[in-house]
Parts: C-alpha cells; structure tokens; sequence
C-alpha cells in the first residue's frame, strides 16, 4: 500500500479501526514518504521512527482497549514540545542538546487519544513566523521551495503539505499556527483558550499563547482537535469539550446568516492579490444565502496593545536567559525580551484596558454576525532569504511581526479561528482565509469551515506531488 500518504487522516484512521493497514505500516509509510521529501523541505528534522516503529508493533498495549481517536495514526510534534527521550531544541543552539525525561501534557493527550509521534517538525528560534534557525536551518515551502514555509509551525505545515504525515499539532500566540496554514495550503485553527491544555512551562493564567490542531482538511482538524481537548485541572482556563466531541458537530454544520468581511480590519495596508482572493474566497457563504456585509469590529488601539502584551510574555518567559546566553539568541528576540522588561507600568495598563475594551467591541459585534472574515496574512509567502516583509504594498513596517497584524489582533479577543486556503496567486502560492467566531463558538467555526472548504474545493490539492 505505497500511497497510504495520499490518504486524509479521517480515512487513514478509518482503515486502522477496520484493521485494513497496522499502525506499523502507516509508520512505515510515513518514513518512505519522509525520506523522499525531506531533502527538499526540511520540514522534519528531528526522527525517531525506530522508536515510533517499536509503538507500532504494540498497538494498542493489551490494557488499552480503546485505541482512540487516533488509532495509532503517526503524527509529527512540533519542536516546542516536549516527546519523552527526544531532543526538544526550540530552533534554539542553546538548548540543541535537550532531550526531554518526559512527554509534555500536549504529547501525553495525544498519545492517550491513540497518537504515534515519528519525528519533531522545525520552528523558529523560540518564536517568530518565518521558520529558520541556527540548529536546523530553513524549512521550504513544498509550493515553491524558494519561499517560506511561516511559522512558527512551519515545519508542521509543511510536513502536511508534502505528505509527510497525516497530522500535526501547532502553537499560536501571534498566528504562529494561522500563517503556517495559509502559506502552505493546509488548514490550521486557534481554539478558544482552555480548549487545548498546555503543559508547565507557560504561564498558567495567560490566554495570548494556546495550542491547537493543523491538518489537511477541515474533518482532520476536527479530528486532530478532539484528540487534544481534554478539561484538565492542571490549567485555569481549561474547559469541557461538546458531547460526543467535535467532529460529532460537523454533522450539524448550517450556514452562517449574517458575516461581516473586512480586507484589513480597518489597521493597514495589505497585498493586492491577497485582498482580490480573499473577497473571492467569500462568495460560496452568498450562494448559501448567507448576508455578507463589508463590517468589522473597530480594531484600532490592537496592534500596540498586542506589541506590549507580547513583550511582556517574552520578558516572563525568555528573560532569565539573556543576562548568560544573549549572544546566542537571534537580536529579534533579544529585542522583544528587552522591550518587555523596559515597559512601564501606564504602558502594561493601557495595554490591558485597551484590551478589555477591544473584546467588548468584538463581544458585541458577535450579538448581530455568526462569523468574522478576513485575510489570515496581508502577503503571499516571501523569499526564505528575507527574514520578515519590511513592507506591505509601499506602507513601511518597523517591526519583524508588524506583518502579522492580520492574526495577532484576533489573538487578543481569545475567539477561535481557522485559516482556510481559499487560492493561489499568479505565481501558484497559497493564499489563507481566515474564518473568526464568536467567543466560545469553536464548533459552530468548525462548521461554518466545513461548508466553505466544500464549496472552495481546494483541500483535493494537497498532499502535493513532489
């Protein structure tokens, strides 16, 4: 069964409840289809497929009988988490030795709900979301190998794209899991905060950084999504998950009734082309009879509240760092741990009561619209030699995630989002739309989603031919 790579993971997953392929095959599949690629992309750079083949063999272990939502499907961890024995390195030469004692809460749910890891997929230095670091270098587009894959679960995306692997997790604070996606033409989603728990390493009460699924398709994401939900008491924000899970919803997906639709949330310039297929990605939600209206929330204040909230988590989470090991950190994040820990306290608290006062501007928008619609990114992939745009249709940017503008203000409501690839450009490069619900409205996202990807009918082109 040389294409098993072909298959989407809900069919993948299918067969290995039948028993028609063992999980040591999907392995094996994973590892031929990796060696072929890999070389192009660099998308996984981290393997341990003895390992995952040894899991394979003993699936699932006599005093599991349910195999879970996964059935012993291999997937890939994003380089950020830790897999029991294997190097979590976060893209960073400080930690490029550091195997992990122990699974990390994300990988240890995963595994429950019937997961097989077979390799790490590559990041940026510690953050970021062009996918390139002094450990493991560039990861490639698998669209046009001369741009870049996003990031900061580049590395994932493209596996997803190449067929590498049927799954991957991801993580967003900025659109680290949302830009990714629209770049490589796959699907990612930023779940509500609690949905997804995550392990001691981030502050328990932020809700700027969650973790959430990434697949080819819309029923894989929803799949991917209930084999990491859990409500756990080892997170404050954590939350029970719908009745019989979230792909049960997808069978009741109806259309949205009334959208607003915004090409730049009202904040800046954006490409183009991207605007052009973004508006056009839109039109199946009117031929479902569905009102779309040029009307979004007001933004304006987001992007320097994001700025000093994002600051201020580096500054908590990276700060202790620099005084031993500043020379080996990339100056980008040197800069956004150093603006951190030089806020004021008036700027933190305008940050905040900007914040406050943003989410009940979107609250309310949400009383009258089931959905919000714009691009995911405000550019079509760029070259991998260039380590962020510096502008966006002649507008000047200051900042290396200023571009991100786009994602990051919807990180600061906490409402769920997918990004959804709805074209490509002139020159063949995947173009993200992204679909934001209501606060809470994960599985009614999932299904608005649904209906659009059916509509578009572009996930029949990945995994691509490479």
């Amino acid at each position: 069964m040389t294409d098993l790579w072909r298959l989407t993971a809900t069919e993948a997953v299918a067969k290995l409840r039948r028993r028609e392929v063992s999980p040591l095959e999907m392995v094996d599949a994973a590892s031929s289809r990796i060696e072929a690629v890999e070389p192009k992309i660099n998308a996984l750079p981290i393997r341990f497929l003895d390992e995952a083949r040894e899991k394979a063999k003993h699936f699932p272990r006599e005093s599991q009988e349910d195999p879970g939502w996964l059935a012993g499907l291999p997937m890939a961890i994003k380089d950020y988490n830790d897999v029991a024995g294997q190097l979590t390195t976060n893209g960073s030469p400080i930690y490029a030795e550091y195997r992990a004692p122990a699974d990390d809460r994300t990988v240890a749910v995963l595994r429950g709900n019937g997961a097989i890891p077979v390799a790490k997929s590559n990041v940026p230095e510690f953050a970021g979301s062009h996918t390139f670091n002094p450990v493991w270098g560039i990861t490639r587009n698998p669209w046009n190998l001369e741009c870049t894959a996003g990031g900061s679960s580049g590395g994932a995306a493209a596996a997803l794209a190449a067929g590498e692997v049927w799954l991957a997790n991801g993580s967003c604070l900025g659109g680290s899991l949302r830009i990714p996606a629209s770049f490589c033409g796959i699907v990612g989603m930023r779940p509500s905060p609690g949905v997804v728990p995550r392990g001691d390493g981030l502050p328990a009460f932020d809700s700027l950084w969650v973790d959430g699924p990434m697949a080819r398709n819309v029923p894989d994401l929803a799949l991917m999504l209930d084999a990491m939900a859990v409500l756990t008491p080892h997170d404050p924000l954590s939350r029970p998950i719908p009745p019989g899970g979230f792909q049960a919803t997808l069978k009741r997906a109806r259309p949205p009734r009334r959208i607003g639709f915004s090409t730049n949330l009202g904040l800046r310039s954006i490409d183009p082309e991207v605007d052009r297929l973004c508006r056009a990605g839109t039109r199946p939600f009117t031929a479902m009879g569905c009102a779309v209206e040029e009307e979004a929330p007001d933004f304006s204040g987001a992007i320097d509240s994001f700025q000093v909230l994002r600051a201020l988590l580096f500054a908590d989470v990276r700060g202790d760092l620099l005084p031993r090991e500043r020379a080996r950190i990339n100056p980008d994040i040197v800069w956004n741990i150093e603006k951190g820990q030089q806020l004021t306290a008036a700027e933190i608290i305008r940050a905040q009561r900007e914040r406050h006062v943003l989410f009940h501007r979107v609250a309310r928008f949400f009383d009258d619209h089931d959905l919000l619609v714009c691009p995911t990114v405000a550019v079509p992939p760029f070259p991998v030699e260039q380590r962020f745009p510096s502008e966006i249709a002649g507008e000047k940017l200051t900042t290396y995630i200023d571009w991100m503008f786009l994602t990051f203000v919807i990180t600061l409501v906490g409402c769920p989002a997918i990004s959804l690839p709805c074209g490509l450009t002139q020159k063949g490069l995947p173009v993200g739309i992204q679909l934001v619900g209501r606060p809470h409205g994960d599985a009614e996202l999932l299904g608005a989603a649904l209906l659009l990807e059916q509509a578009l009918g572009f996930a029949r082109r990945v995994p691509l031919e490479m």
